[in-house]
């Protein structure tokens, strides 16, 4: 295995990467950003990709990138907060093509949750664990014996009594537009929880995204037969996971 991989993190308005020490998890560099571009076309995005490749004076052939999409086998299957032309792309060869280095892709939460179980909060955890991101929307990871379960997408169901998906009944996003207090929007969460434990039965969820921060303003609110904690990383996450699943798959 490649001891130091690139990991990038392209989200809706910026695009992180930095050199990953794959034995420790560890930043080798700083996590350099660059805006991600307006509009975020399948062109402009892997010209910001290869800025951050420069920009790190990456030497190595590997990149692990996380994207705002459904991923399946590098193809970008839908478009959350990026440009809806990505649609059919194969992010993987695009970037590849781009670079000079062989690129591997994943859904961003994916990412995250890669992190958590590769050296954070769920490192050597058996059973269910499922990563929540908690933000414009809400991301998933979920894992079973540390195995990824790509593209889970829970924030994508309905709530029963809910007309809308529950990403717009429960997100952070949400509590803000609403002016929710924390109490208020742990109820709705809970019932998105609920739903999930439901269908999955997690011995462990752990809460990443901004709210992660604040966990301590609502974590008295909330209801679960699971185990429930902030994630350990916070901005650094997808990148470190992105290097952790181009070295694995």
């Amino acid at each position: 295995m490649q001891n130091e991989i690139l990991g990038i993190d392209i989200g809706g308005t910026g695009t992180k990467g930095a050199i990953i020490d794959m034995m420790t998890g560890k930043l080798l560099t700083e996590r350099l950003k660059f805006a991600t571009p307006s509009p975020a076309t399948p062109e402009a995005v892997a010209e910001t990709v290869q800025k951050l490749v420069e920009g790190l004076n990456y030497k190595g052939k590997l990149i692990g990138c996380g994207f705002p999409a459904i991923v399946v086998d590098g193809v970008a299957k839908s478009a959350a907060n990026i440009d809806k032309s990505w649609i059919g792309v194969n992010i993987e060869k695009l970037l590849a093509k781009k670079t000079g280095c062989k690129v591997k892709a994943v859904n961003d939460a994916d990412a995250a949750g890669m992190a958590e179980v590769s050296f954070g909060k769920a490192k050597g955890r058996m059973g269910t664990v499922i990563l929540i991101t908690i933000g414009t929307g809400l991301g998933s990871a979920m894992f079973t014996d540390g195995h990824l379960v790509r593209n889970s997408e829970l924030g994508h169901f309905h709530l029963k009594g809910q007309e809308t998906v529950a990403e717009k009944f429960a997100s952070n996003s949400v509590r803000k537009a609403e002016d929710l207090d924390w109490k208020t929007w742990a109820k709705r969460f809970n019932q998105y929880i609920a739903r999930v434990e439901r269908m999955f039965a997690p011995s462990l969820i752990i809460l990443g995204g901004g709210t992660s921060k604040r966990f301590n303003l609502y974590k008295e609110f909330l209801k679960s037969e699971a185990k429930i904690v902030p994630a350990q990383f916070k901005n650094e996450a997808g990148v470190i996971g992105a290097a952790m699943y181009a070295a694995k798959y």
